[in-house]
Protein backbone atom coordinates (compact mmCIF):
# COMPACT_ATOMS: atom_id res chain seq x y z
CA UNK A 1 0.00 0.00 0.00
CA UNK A 2 1.52 3.39 -0.70
CA UNK A 3 1.65 5.94 1.96
CA UNK A 4 -0.55 9.32 1.37
CA UNK A 5 -1.02 12.30 3.68
CA UNK A 6 -1.58 11.78 7.29
CA UNK A 7 -0.29 8.01 7.30
CA UNK A 8 -3.07 6.32 5.40
CA UNK A 9 -2.87 4.06 3.03
CA UNK A 10 -3.76 3.79 -0.84
CA UNK A 11 -4.38 0.84 -3.26
CA UNK A 12 -2.47 1.21 -6.50
CA UNK A 13 -2.12 -0.13 -9.39
CA UNK A 14 0.97 -2.64 -9.70
CA UNK A 15 4.18 -0.83 -11.41
CA UNK A 16 7.15 -3.18 -10.79
CA UNK A 17 7.00 -6.85 -11.73
CA UNK A 18 6.56 -9.71 -9.60
CA UNK A 19 10.46 -10.63 -8.94
CA UNK A 20 10.49 -15.23 -9.68
CA UNK A 21 12.72 -15.23 -6.79
CA UNK A 22 10.23 -13.60 -4.32
CA UNK A 23 8.65 -15.18 -1.70
CA UNK A 24 5.00 -15.77 -2.79
CA UNK A 25 2.09 -16.52 -0.09
CA UNK A 26 -0.91 -17.72 0.06
CA UNK A 27 -3.97 -15.21 0.24
CA UNK A 28 -3.87 -13.98 3.99
CA UNK A 29 -6.50 -11.74 6.24
CA UNK A 30 -5.33 -10.09 9.12
CA UNK A 31 -8.04 -11.26 11.84
CA UNK A 32 -9.54 -8.56 13.52
CA UNK A 33 -9.11 -10.23 16.68
CA UNK A 34 -5.64 -10.53 16.30
CA UNK A 35 -5.23 -7.05 15.55
CA UNK A 36 -6.83 -6.23 18.84
CA UNK A 37 -4.62 -8.79 20.96
CA UNK A 38 -1.28 -7.16 18.96
CA UNK A 39 -2.11 -3.94 19.90
CA UNK A 40 -2.87 -4.50 23.26
CA UNK A 41 0.68 -5.98 23.71
CA UNK A 42 2.50 -3.18 22.01
CA UNK A 43 0.88 -0.73 24.35
CA UNK A 44 1.71 -3.08 27.41
CA UNK A 45 5.46 -3.12 26.41
CA UNK A 46 5.60 0.52 25.39
CA UNK A 47 3.41 1.78 28.31
CA UNK A 48 4.54 -0.48 31.53
CA UNK A 49 5.94 1.52 33.45
CA UNK A 50 2.67 3.51 33.88
CA UNK A 51 1.39 0.38 36.51
CA UNK A 52 3.84 1.82 38.91
CA UNK A 53 1.22 4.68 39.17
CA UNK A 54 -1.37 2.99 41.04
CA UNK A 55 1.29 0.95 42.91
CA UNK A 56 2.65 3.84 44.24
CA UNK A 57 -0.73 4.95 45.51
CA UNK A 58 -1.81 2.29 46.69
CA UNK A 59 1.99 1.90 48.47
CA UNK A 60 1.72 5.62 49.91
CA UNK A 61 -1.96 4.81 51.12
CA UNK A 62 -0.77 1.54 52.77
CA UNK A 63 1.94 3.87 54.46
CA UNK A 64 -0.73 6.23 55.72
CA UNK A 65 -3.22 4.16 56.91
CA UNK A 66 -0.30 2.14 59.39
CA UNK A 67 1.21 5.28 60.33
CA UNK A 68 -2.75 6.23 61.08
CA UNK A 69 -2.16 9.51 59.26
CA UNK A 70 -5.01 9.17 56.92
CA UNK A 71 -6.92 6.09 56.77
CA UNK A 72 -9.42 5.02 54.14
CA UNK A 73 -10.37 1.94 51.96
CA UNK A 74 -11.53 4.18 48.58
CA UNK A 75 -7.74 5.00 47.17
CA UNK A 76 -7.53 0.69 46.79
CA UNK A 77 -10.65 0.61 44.57
CA UNK A 78 -9.86 3.38 42.73
CA UNK A 79 -6.74 2.68 42.09
CA UNK A 80 -7.32 -0.50 40.32
CA UNK A 81 -10.27 0.76 38.55
CA UNK A 82 -8.40 3.83 37.20
CA UNK A 83 -5.64 0.85 35.65
CA UNK A 84 -8.56 -1.37 34.59
CA UNK A 85 -10.84 1.39 33.02
CA UNK A 86 -7.21 2.98 31.43
CA UNK A 87 -6.47 -0.41 29.56
CA UNK A 88 -10.35 -0.84 28.96
CA UNK A 89 -10.41 2.28 26.91
CA UNK A 90 -7.04 1.24 24.44
CA UNK A 91 -9.56 -1.91 24.38
CA UNK A 92 -12.18 -0.35 22.83
CA UNK A 93 -9.93 1.97 20.76
CA UNK A 94 -8.49 -0.60 19.24
CA UNK A 95 -11.72 -2.45 18.88
CA UNK A 96 -13.02 0.67 17.12
CA UNK A 97 -10.13 0.51 14.53
CA UNK A 98 -11.39 -3.32 13.31
CA UNK A 99 -15.24 -1.45 12.69
CA UNK A 100 -13.94 1.86 10.91
CA UNK A 101 -14.36 2.03 7.13
CA UNK A 102 -10.94 4.04 6.57
CA UNK A 103 -9.14 0.72 8.20
CA UNK A 104 -10.93 -1.94 6.01
CA UNK A 105 -8.25 -2.23 3.81
CA UNK A 106 -6.32 -3.17 6.60
CA UNK A 107 -7.97 -6.18 6.94
CA UNK A 108 -8.31 -6.86 3.53
CA UNK A 109 -7.07 -10.43 1.96
CA UNK A 110 -3.39 -10.19 0.84
CA UNK A 111 -1.27 -11.77 -1.34
CA UNK A 112 2.02 -11.37 -0.50
CA UNK A 113 5.25 -11.37 -2.67
CA UNK A 114 8.68 -10.39 -0.56
CA UNK A 115 12.20 -9.87 -1.52
CA UNK A 116 14.87 -7.87 -0.09
CA UNK A 117 13.58 -4.69 -1.88
CA UNK A 118 10.16 -4.71 -1.02
CA UNK A 119 6.95 -6.57 0.20
CA UNK A 120 4.09 -6.45 -2.89
CA UNK A 121 0.70 -7.10 -0.98
CA UNK A 122 -1.78 -7.97 -3.76
CA UNK A 123 -5.51 -8.20 -3.65
CA UNK A 124 -5.59 -9.19 -7.11
CA UNK A 125 -2.79 -9.77 -10.06
CA UNK A 126 -3.19 -6.12 -11.16
CA UNK A 127 -4.40 -4.55 -7.90
CA UNK A 128 -2.22 -4.06 -4.68
CA UNK A 129 0.65 -2.00 -3.14
CA UNK A 130 4.16 -1.89 -2.49
CA UNK A 131 5.57 -1.13 1.00
CA UNK A 132 9.39 -0.67 1.05
CA UNK A 133 11.64 -1.88 3.63
CA UNK A 134 13.06 1.39 4.91
CA UNK A 135 8.85 1.47 5.81
CA UNK A 136 9.41 -1.02 8.26
CA UNK A 137 9.97 0.40 12.11
CA UNK A 138 10.73 -3.50 13.16
CA UNK A 139 10.16 -6.97 13.00
CA UNK A 140 10.17 -10.34 15.11
CA UNK A 141 9.78 -13.30 15.20
CA UNK A 142 6.21 -15.01 17.10
CA UNK A 143 5.66 -18.85 18.14
CA UNK A 144 3.29 -18.88 15.17
CA UNK A 145 4.05 -16.02 12.64
CA UNK A 146 6.48 -12.66 11.44
CA UNK A 147 5.21 -9.70 13.10
CA UNK A 148 6.59 -6.63 10.73
CA UNK A 149 5.96 -3.17 12.50
CA UNK A 150 5.29 -0.14 10.23
CA UNK A 151 4.01 1.95 13.13
CA UNK A 152 2.51 2.56 16.21
CA UNK A 153 -0.50 0.04 16.13
CA UNK A 154 0.04 -0.62 12.35
CA UNK A 155 1.48 -4.52 11.16
CA UNK A 156 1.90 -6.89 9.07
CA UNK A 157 0.67 -9.80 10.51
CA UNK A 158 2.54 -13.45 8.29
CA UNK A 159 1.52 -15.97 10.26
CA UNK A 160 3.38 -19.23 9.07
CA UNK A 161 0.78 -21.15 7.47
CA UNK A 162 0.50 -18.87 4.41
CA UNK A 163 4.43 -19.78 3.50
CA UNK A 164 3.86 -22.75 0.93
CA UNK A 165 7.16 -24.09 1.87
CA UNK A 166 9.83 -24.37 4.79
CA UNK A 167 12.06 -22.99 2.34
CA UNK A 168 10.21 -19.49 1.82
CA UNK A 169 10.52 -19.45 5.66
CA UNK A 170 14.09 -19.78 5.82
CA UNK A 171 14.37 -17.19 3.23
CA UNK A 172 12.49 -14.55 5.28
CA UNK A 173 14.44 -15.34 8.85
CA UNK A 174 17.32 -14.60 6.33
CA UNK A 175 16.14 -11.45 4.63
CA UNK A 176 14.90 -10.33 8.32
CA UNK A 177 18.30 -11.30 9.46
CA UNK A 178 20.35 -8.86 6.77
CA UNK A 179 17.88 -6.23 7.49
CA UNK A 180 18.87 -6.14 11.34
CA UNK A 181 15.54 -7.29 12.63
CA UNK A 182 16.07 -10.55 14.24
CA UNK A 183 19.45 -12.21 15.34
Amino acid sequence: MAKTYGGQQQRVMMQSPSNPLAIKTKKYAFEKNKYISLSMRQLIQKQWFWGFVPLGIIFLNVILNLTGAYKNWWIYVFAVLGAVLYLAFWAIQFTGVTQLAQYKQLFDKYRYEIDSRQILMKLSDQEGGVIKWDMILSAYKDKEAYILTMGKFQFIYLPFTIFTSENDKKLMDKILRDKGFIA
